[in-house]
């Protein structure tokens, strides 16, 4: 889809890794929902919306993206409007509407303290609860601007240690087995099926 590349590229000029991490994201994504016992035809919106989860951030200024040192507390409000305003711009792309919930709810947590609406539980549909462990293990074991990535296991700990709270549990766990049973494989940075 000719719009949503150039949208992707767009991103990719604001944060150099983002289509990187998009990519992995989707991947890691797809992994987790078939051990769910996801449908084929229930995988694509999820895809499209690992692959464009981060695409609001186009809405805020490089500098935040790419800061190398602690964010206040008005950086951190504008960076966390990104869900919402990846929404805002793919909601008028009829082909890609099934994925706005995935896009717009993959920073909620299991307990309610997440963003941007604080829902919590089953209130948060499952492919953003997939979206939300995939993308913070991805984003933990990847170099940021203001940090070295985390080693994959004290990442994996970490997934272990927040199902329930930040985590939907059998999600967080789901996840945790495939990577346990090598079914989830970190080769070059690439998430891929062992």
């Amino acid at each position: 889809m000719p719009l949503l590349d150039a949208l992707t590229r767009a991103l990719d000029a604001q944060d150099p890794d983002a289509s990187d991490h998009a990519s992995r994201v989707a991947s890691l994504a797809e992994i987790v929902a078939r051990r769910l016992g996801w449908r084929e035809q229930t995988l694509e919106p999820l895809r499209l919306g690992g692959a464009l989860h981060d695409l609001g951030k186009l809405a805020v200024p490089r500098q935040l993206l790419l800061k190398r040192t602690a964010l206040t507390a008005a950086e951190l409000a504008r960076i966390r409007e990104h869900p919402s305003a990846g929404a805002r711009l793919l909601a008028p792309i009829t082909p890609v509407r099934p994925a706005l919930p995935y896009v717009l709810f993959h920073h909620e947590r299991w307990d309610g303290d997440g963003y941007p609406t604080g829902r919590s539980g089953a209130q948060i549909p499952i492919g953003a609860r997939v979206l939300a462990v995939v993308d913070a293990f991805d984003a933990m074991t990847s170099d940021r601007p203001y940090r070295r990535a985390l080693p994959v296991e004290a990442a994996i700990d970490e997934v272990d240690r927040c199902a329930g709270g930040q985590f939907d549990p059998v999600v967080a766990r789901v996840f945790v087995g495939a990577w346990m049973e090598g079914a989830i494989n970190l080769t070059e940075r690439r998430a891929a099926v062992a």
